[in-house]
C-alpha cells in the first residue's frame, strides 16, 4: 500500500469515526433536549389552563348552556379539564376520553386507536387538567430538526474528506517529484540530489542519500584509479621481464644467466608494486582489517623491524623500552605503516649510517607519535610536499612510490597524521601520529595526575 493511500485510509477513518461519535453524541443530546422542551410545553399549557379556570367564578360553569365547554382544538395537541367532582368542565376533543382521563400527576404515555400520546396531568385546588401531544407529530418535528442539523454535518464531513485528500496529495507531491527525478536519472549519474524547495522532513533522507551517492562515487573513483595505476605501473616491469626473457632465449652462458637475473628482479619489483597497490586499495576502501589481536606498541615495532625489506639490526637505534599502550587501529595496518617508514629511511639514507626509531606521547595522552630519522642529505621544502603522492619517487631507480602514500592513507583513515621534516644541516624525519586506546581511569605516565 502506498504512503498516500495509507494516510488517506488512516486519517479518513479516524476523521469519520470522530465525526460519527460527535454526531451521535449531538443527536442524543438534541433528542433529550427536544423531548424535555416539549414535555415542559405540555406542563406549562396545563398550568396556564388551570390558572385561567380558577380565575372564573363557579357560577359561570353553572349557568353555561352546555355542561362541558368545547375548546377549539390545535393539530396534535389535546386538553381536558375536570371539576373537583370529576365532571368534564372543558375539552378540545370529545372522542378522547380514554386518553385525557384523569390519572396520576406528571407525564405518561397513552394509546388510543393505534396512536400514541404523551400525556401530562396537573391538579390544582381540585381542578384536574390533562394535556396531550401526538407522538407522531413529535416524531415528524424531531425528524425535521435532525434533518436540518445532519445535512450541514454531512456536508462538513464530505468537505473535510475532500480537503484531507487535497492536503495529502499536495503534501506528498514533493515525494512524487523526487521519485520521478530519481527514476529519470542516468544510471551513471552520481551527482547529489538537489534539496531546494523540498520540505524539511525529506531533507535528512536526501542528505543521507547524497552521502551514499558520494561514497559510491568515491568507491568508483578508487576502483578507476586502482585500474589506471595498475595498468600504468605494471606495464613497465612486465615489458622489462618479457624483454629479458627474450634475450635469455637467444643467448647462452653468462649473458643468459644475467638476463634471467634481471627478469627475476623485475618479478620481485612487480610483486612488490602489486602488493603495495592492493594494500592501498584496501586501506582506502571499506575492508575490515581488525583480526581481534591487540595492537600493542612493542609488538608492532618488533614485527615492523622483522618485516622490513632492508632490515639490518645493527643500523637501528632504539629506546630501552616501549610505552605500555595499545594503538586504536588494526595491528596489521600499524605494522605496515611503521614498516614503510623504516624501509624509506633505510633505502634513502647512507648505507652505513644509523636509523633512529623513537616514540613520544602527544599532549593529552590520547595519541602516540612514532619518529623515524635517518642521516641522509636531506630534502628540500618543495619535495617534502610531494612525498605522499602516488608513484612519486625522489630517486627514479628505487621503490614503487607507494610506501609513504600508504602511510598517509592509514593515518587519515584512523584519525592520525604523518608529517615530514628535513633540517637544514641534513637528515630526514618522518613522524607518524596514531590514536591509542587508554583504559578508563588510566593515562600515560607522562600525563597522569
Amino acid at each position: 500500500m502506498s504512503l498516500r493511500a495509507r494516510l488517506l485510509l488512516t486519517l479518513g477513518l479516524t476523521l469519520a469515526l470522530l465525526w460519527g461519535i460527535a454526531a451521535a453524541w449531538l443527536m442524543r443530546d438534541l433528542e433529550d433536549k427536544f423531548v424535555e422542551t416539549l414535555d415542559q410545553r405540555l406542563a406549562q399549557s396545563a398550568r396556564m389552563v388551570a390558572g385561567l379556570v380558577l380565575q372564573l367564578p363557579f357560577e359561570v360553569w353553572e349557568n353555561a348552556e352546555q355542561p362541558a365547554l368545547s375548546i377549539p382544538s390545535i393539530e396534535g395537541l389535546a386538553c381536558q379539564v375536570h371539576s373537583p367532582q370529576g365532571e368534564i368542565m372543558a375539552r378540545t376533543h370529545a372522542d378522547m376520553g380514554a386518553v385525557l382521563a384523569p390519572g396520576e400527576g406528571g407525564h405518561a404515555y397513552r394509546q388510543a386507536e393505534g396512536v400514541t400520546w404523551r400525556v401530562f396531568t396537573y391538579e390544582r385546588d381540585g381542578i384536574v387538567i390533562t394535556t396531550a401531544d401526538r407522538m407522531d407529530e413529535r416524531d415528524m418535528l424531531l425528524s425535521g430538526v435532525i434533518r436540518v442539523v445532519v445535512v450541514p454535518f454531512v456536508v462538513a464531513l464530505v468537505g473535510s474528506m475532500v480537503a484531507l485528500w487535497l492536503g495529502i496529495w499536495r503534501g506528498l507531491a514533493p515525494l512524487t517529484r523526487l521519485r520521478e527525478s530519481l527514476a529519470s536519472r542516468h544510471p551513471d549519474a552520481l551527482a547529489p540530489v538537489a534539496t531546494y524547495g523540498l520540505p524539511k522532513e525529506i531533507r535528512p533522507l536526501l542528505e543521507t542519500l547524497n552521502g551514499l551517492l558520494a561514497r559510491v562515487q568515491q568507491t568508483i573513483m578508487r576502483e578507476q584509479r586502482f585500474t589506471n595505476d595498475a595498468a600504468h605501473e605494471l606495464r613497465t616491469p612486465l615489458t622489462a621481464i618479457k624483454t629479458h626473457l627474450q634475450v635469455a632465449r637467444r643467448v647462452e652462458g653468462q649473458a643468459a644467466i644475467a638476463s634471467l637475473n634481471y627478469a627475476e628482479e623485475g618479478v620481485v619489483r612487480l610483486s612488490s608494486t602489486l602488493d603495495q597497490l592492493l594494500t592501498l586499495a584496501r586501506v582506502e576502501g571499506r575492508v575490515r582489517f581488525d583480526d581481534g589481536e591487540a595492537s600493542r606498541v612493542a609488538d608492532v615495532v618488533e614485527c615492523a623491524l622483522a618485516d622490513s625489506q632492508h632490515s639490518i639490526p645493527e643500523r637501528f637505534v632504539l629506546p630501552p623500552s616501549w610505552p605500555e599502550a595499545t594503538l586504536a587501529m588494526p595491528r596489521e595496518l600499524a605494522i605496515i605503516a611503521l614498516r614503510n617508514l623504516l624501509d624509506n629511511a633505510l633505502r634513502h639514507g647512507p648505507p652505513e649510517t644509523p636509523v633512529t626509531l623513537s616514540t613520544q606521547w602527544e599532549p593529552g595522552g590520547h595519541h602516540l607519535a612514532f619518529s623515524v630519522s635517518d642521516q641522509g642529505p636531506g630534502i628540500d621544502e618543495a619535495t617534502l610536499k610531494q612525498l605522499t603522492q602516488r608513484f612519486w619517487r625522489a630517486s627514479k631507480q628505487q621503490g614503487s612510490g607507494l610506501g609513504l602514500a600508504i602511510v598517509a592513507a592509514i593515518a587519515e583513515r584512523f584519525g592520525g597524521e604523518v608529517t615530514f621534516a628535513s633540517p637544514a644541516g641534513g637528515g630526514f624525519t618522518a613522524r607518524l601520529v596514531v590514536p591509542v586506546n587508554t583504559p578508563v581511569g588510566q593515562a600515560p605516565a607522562a600525563y597522569a595526575e
